[in-house]
């Protein structure tokens, strides 16, 4: 029982963390990142190797770089860094020149080119065999096999989710949140009022590329396993249903979502008895999302928590005017 709740409480925490950087994205901006599952990927594979010893170790079963075998809390840091770096190029070659919509269908593609070249370099990354026996934080002072430590590792993935949702809810409430705001309901307007749209979002593309990194390096960390299977396109799916429920550009309405979707509707058919030829229920529960997507974008777009709206004293007044006007 212990372990079930505490793998239940660290997938909270990791799917709060990627609901949160797509509501920063997405919900915030605007920017419709198809290829998230990538820099969670990424984030996931750099904490691996940089806790993993060489690869010539544990009878040289598997292939891959690095292998520095660094200490806690060094590869989380570097998990961060290195997708937060990675979402640069990819932020400057799709932000700049494309339209919202080709932006969209750009990072798709590049999410399924990925995993074809992981899959297909085992040299590099394994290949589709992924990385097994990833060391587990401070495991060479602590057992990670106690209830004290399981319970220890929900509780950081949880205290680290609060940390970030304070974060970005900075972002949404400062001067910077509202130009990206801006920019997402009208890019143009905003670029005549001297914003530069091209910063402003290749900034928070990165910032979401940063936390994106952080989550898998906590999920690599607790399962101590990394394989491509598990890091495709539609997890990206996923998480943007749940921003979707619980509220587009509303952080409290990201974290529900994560809660609801992801961790939720995914547990609750755990339960199910089986039914069907194999492979039905994992089909359905396909179906059930595009269902879940396509119900709230039509009787509820703006989620179970919408976004909030604020209307200024003066624009109140002249709203007031003109309904006594109309009256």
């Amino acid at each position: 029982m212990t372990y079930y709740l505490t793998t239940l409480l660290v997938y909270a925490g990791v799917d709060i963390l990627a609901c949160l950087a797509i509501s920063l994205q997405f919900g915030l901006s605007g920017i419709v990142n198809f290829s998230f599952i990538i820099f969670q990927a990424i984030g996931a594979y750099t904490a691996a190797v940089l806790s993993l010893p060489p690869d010539s170790a544990n009878g040289g079963f598997q292939t891959y770089i690095l292998g520095l075998n660094l200490p806690f809390p060094l590869p989380w840091i570097g998990a961060v860094v290195v997708a937060g770096l990675l979402a640069l190029p990819v932020g400057l070659v799709v932000l700049r020149r494309l339209r919202s919509d080709y932006q969209a269908i750009a990072m798709l593609v590049l999410s399924v080119i990925a995993t074809l070249m992981v899959t297909n370099t085992p040299r590099f990354l394994d290949g589709a065999a992924g990385l097994s026996l990833v060391p587990q934080p401070l495991s060479e002072r602590l057992n990670p096999y106690s209830d004290s430590y399981l319970w220890g590792y929900s509780v950081a993935a949880l205290i680290l989710a609060a940390i970030v949702f304070f974060f970005v809810q900075r972002i949404t409430n400062a001067p910077y949140g509202r130009s990206l705001r801006a920019l997402r309901e009208h890019e143009l307007a905003a670029n005549a009022l001297g914003k530069n749209s091209v910063a402003l979002k290749l900034t928070v593309f990165v910032v979401g590329g940063a936390i994106a990194g952080l989550s898998g390096a906590i999920l690599v960390g607790f399962i101590t396993t990394w394989a491509p299977s598990t890091w495709l396109y539609p997890e990206t799916l996923i998480l943007f249903a749940a921003v979707i429920v619980g509220g587009r550009g509303n952080n409290y309405g990201a974290v529900l979502g994560a809660l609801l979707v992801p961790v939720g509707f995914e547990e609750v058919t755990r339960y199910l008895p089986p039914f069907g030829p194999p492979g039905l229920i994992p089909a359905l529960e396909w179906v059930c999302i595009a269902g879940l997507i396509l119900g709230f974008l039509w009787f509820r777009p703006r989620g179970v928590f919408p976004e909030r709206r604020r209307i200024f004293p003066a624009r109140r007044a002249a709203v007031v005017a003109d309904d006594a006007g109309a009256a």
